[in-house]
């Protein structure tokens, strides 16, 4: 089960009120996005847990421990080409160099005799390097070629050229990966190089995520009037399976003071993380912060961003279990924007991934006037192109409202307009962050 973990004890006597007390000028009614980003950062703890899987099954898991490579990668001097294999000592600046094949080299069979000066080995690429010989000529660069001999043209090639040197790639001991890594592609290929066949990793976080709200509807019942249906799930489940989570999909809960304490207690005993959608508002949560003042350790901010100004944050408990809780406002681009930018980083923090940075920024020109007053961090769904002088601009999508779920799947990135900035006007620099990578 979820919450056993070593790092229950540092959670505990890490509270909310110390974390905040670190802020000057903290104000939950008006609270900019970099403080309610440092405030998650602060309070988050890794859960510590670790499982060994295979490298076909460490994809986009994190790394629980270093890797040194076992090897030299790789294990000999090697070929990077098709060619001959010489001294380079035999070169000369203005001559060329005629020179005696003696045998052949095959990448997985080696030439097991000798190189005198003056001969050569026709050698492929990957095979072990003779052990006299430190260069090898490309055979497209060679002339006069034939069974016996081939001539190597003054200047076409320098002392230990194109000769892969033992270790080059990981020598033994070395690190290979480090802790915390979440694993690529690339890195499974690192892995395999190794001879390493299991991993130590990161058991998968845990999140349980439901919607609020008596007018939700889940796909497939009737839309009465004043309905809607509840898109927040489907896009909380992408997102946190992108991120690799075990997911729990607890459905809609309706307004209810005792059908949500329960939610919250199931949740919270089953899962690492809470995230719900909806509840966070003035209007919705004066029953839903006398809960949450029974079940932890919860504040309830207006955050200076838009979309997405209401949100709760803190951490809940039910029969000695704890769960962290992101309670995300229920407008459906405000869950995705606030996910992205206040919850990501914290789930990914909980995951013991190292070095949880924002996603990369690009500084490219806005092909049109958007309207923003200082005060709030903006973020607009914005289309990112290259213009007919190749050059990148951006546009936003449209209406910006946080209900307007279109613009989202319509945008391929999000322009990110800072707190304290005013209007933009055409053929201004802005921010932008692309979706690749991120959703």
């Amino acid at each position: 089960m979820p919450n056993d973990t070593p790092a229950e004890s540092e959670t505990t006597r890490t509270t909310l009120s110390n974390v905040i007390s670190c802020l000057s000028d903290y104000d939950p009614d008006a609270l900019p996005v970099p403080d309610a980003q440092t405030i998650i950062r602060q309070f988050i703890q890794p859960i510590n847990a670790v499982e060994k899987v295979a490298i076909r099954s460490a994809l986009d898991r994190v790394l629980a421990a270093d890797i040194v490579s076992p090897i030299n990668v790789p294990s000999h001097d090697n070929s990077a080409m098709d060619g001959y294999a010489f001294r380079g000592s035999d070169l000369q600046k203005e001559h060329d160099l005629p020179l005696k094949i003696v045998g052949t080299a095959y990448a997985g069979r080696a030439y097991e005799g000798s190189v005198a000066s003056g001969e050569c080995v026709r050698i492929m690429t990957g095979a072990v390097m003779p052990v006299e010989c430190d260069t090898v000529i490309p055979q497209e660069f060679t002339r006069d070629e034939n069974e016996q001999g081939v001539t190597i043209p003054a200047g076409v090639v320098r002392t230990g050229d194109n000769r892969r040197l033992k270790g080059e790639d990981l020598a033994i001991g070395t690190p290979a990966l480090q802790k915390g890594r979440i694993l690529r592609p690339a890195d499974l290929g690192l892995l395999a190089s190794l001879g390493i066949g299991e991993v130590p990793v990161q058991r998968r976080l845990r999140v349980a995520f439901f919607s609020t709200g008596d007018e939700l509807r889940s796909i497939g019942e009737t839309l009465d009037e004043g309905c809607v249906y509840d898109s927040n799930r489907y896009t909380l489940h992408g997102m946190l399976t992108r991120l690799g989570c075990d997911i729990v999909d607890m459905g809609v809960i309706k307004d209810d003071p005792a059908a949500l304490e329960a939610a919250f207690r199931t949740a919270c005993e089953n899962a690492d993380a809470i995230i719900t959608s909806g509840g966070v508002s003035v209007g919705a949560a004066d029953y839903t912060k006398q809960m949450m003042a029974e079940l932890g350790d919860v504040t309830f901010w207006k955050i200076g961003m838009r979309p997405g100004r209401p949100m709760a944050f803190g951490k809940i408990q039910s029969h000695g279990k704890e769960a962290y809780l992101f309670g995300l406002p229920g407008n459906p681009v405000a869950v995705m924007v606030t996910f992205y930018f206040l919850a990501r980083q914290a789930l990914l923090h909980m995951m013991g991934a190292s070095a949880v940075e924002a996603p990369p920024m690009m500084r490219v020109v806005s092909k049109a006037a958007i309207r923003k007053r200082p005060g709030r961090t903006e973020y607009q769904r914005g289309i990112l192109s290259i213009n007919s002088e190749g050059i990148q601009e951006v546009r936003i999508t449209g209406s910006q409202g946080s209900g307007v779920l279109r613009s989202m799947s319509e945008a391929n990135c999000m322009v990110v307009l800072e707190h304290d900035r005013a209007e933009v006007q055409a053929g201004d620099l802005v921010n932008v962050i692309l979706f690749e990578g991120l959703i």
